[in-house]
């Protein structure tokens, strides 16, 4: 059997006035885990491109001139227009 050690009193309240210190350095390890994660998690978000799949689509064509209007990409507009809506019908936004 191992033999237990005494622990003086001293070193008990020395132990109770570090815990503050303690619990201060390991809020604020886990803030920066937590900030390090967030930006880990916004790079992939920048990386990410959805594949892309060639479609033919029929729309009015007052939809398509006021895209084409705002000038070059509106492809790229209507396609996140419509990401946009389905964000929201999903609970997303």
């Amino acid at each position: 059997m191992k033999r237990r050690t005494r622990v003086s009193s001293s070193e008990r309240s020395s132990a109770r006035r570090s815990r503050p210190t303690r619990i201060v350095s390991l809020r604020a390890s886990v803030e920066e885990k937590k900030q390090t994660s967030r930006d880990l998690l916004s790079e992939v978000g920048n990386l990410y491109r959805p594949i892309k799949q060639p479609v033919t689509l029929r729309l009015d064509a007052d939809v398509i001139a006021w895209f084409k209007k705002q000038g070059r990409g509106y492809q790229t507009r209507i396609n996140r227009a419509l990401r946009k809506l389905m964000l929201k019908d999903r609970g997303a936004l």
